[in-house]
């Protein structure tokens, strides 16, 4: 495929508005290899965990990286190792030139997991309104809290229509210095400007860490959300802790030459020297 490059309009959308949607990122073909990965996935991992296990975190065991939320909906962290469809993605080749553009010349991995929900499991859900980041948000920095992380979400389920369980987002908030209540978190719909992202099966929405986000209810016989999440930040930041929740073959031996540049050199065995 040509690499592709951020555009000026794209820049000053992501810029001013806190996210951007890249529809039809990935083709049809590699949407459904991915979401057959994810349900192999699922499967593989719900039949290890009891019934209404829930993830820890910070996961000490490699149980606490799957979550049970339902007879279906399952969430997995650190998913780089259940298939190498999804390692792939690690540094996609339309993504990096997206990567390189808004986070940094040298993005290091901070972390990936995948969601898979059956809608009448979240028929309630409150609105959980957030930001992301270590420290509940990076909120011991001042706002308006900088890029320190780049989130990326893929689409595998059709999202074009609302009430899908899809991304929500409050276009411009990561410039704001304002900070929300804890009732007002779990509000359903309480900005009037929220925008739920629609947008079909195989498109790539990219969000600053600092954007105000939650994932909207379902409406009755929707169908549910099938999505997964990788996130990026810049080389100087300490590593995430469930980088040790990964394998030394899987660092020594299945990553790329290119997909090592995305972590410390520490984690691998021996470590490497970086500058």
């Amino acid at each position: 495929m040509a690499t592709p490059t951020l555009s000026a309009t794209e820049r000053f959308h992501f810029e001013t508005q806190g996210y951007l949607v890249l529809e039809n990122f990935l083709t049809p073909e590699h949407t459904a290899r991915l979401l057959t990965a994810l349900e192999h996935a699922t499967a593989r991992r719900r039949a290890a965990q009891p019934a209404g296990h829930k993830a820890v975190w910070p996961p000490k065991v490699p149980a606490d990286l799957t979550q049970l939320n339902g007879a279906k909906s399952t969430r997995l962290l650190n998913i780089l190792d259940d298939d190498p469809l999804f390692q792939e993605l690690l540094d996609w080749p339309a993504l990096v030139p997206y990567l390189h553009a808004l986070c940094n010349p040298e993005p290091h991995y901070h972390a990936s997991d995948a969601i898979l929900e059956d809608a009448p499991d979240y028929t309630n859900r409150a609105g959980d309104w957030h930001i992301d980041g270590k420290d509940n948000g990076y909120r011991n920095l001042s706002g308006p809290i900088p890029l320190l992380q780049l989130k990326v979400g893929y689409y595998l389920s059709d999202m074009t229509q609302p009430w899908r369980g899809n991304l929500t987002v409050v276009p411009g908030s990561h410039l704001s210095r304002s900070e929300l209540s804890a009732e007002d978190r779990k509000r359903r719909e309480f900005f009037p400007c929220a925008q739920q992202v629609c947008a079909p099966a195989g498109s790539a929405i990219l969000f600053h860490n600092a954007i105000w986000h939650t994932a909207a209810p379902y409406n009755a016989g929707e169908p549910g959300r099938r999505m997964l999440y990788y996130g990026y930040e810049h080389p100087w930041m300490l590593a995430n802790m469930a980088h040790w929740n990964y394998s030394k073959t899987f660092y020594n031996k299945k990553l790329t030459p290119a997909q090592r540049r995305f972590f410390h050199g520490f984690v691998f065995d021996p470590p490497e020297q970086r500058m």
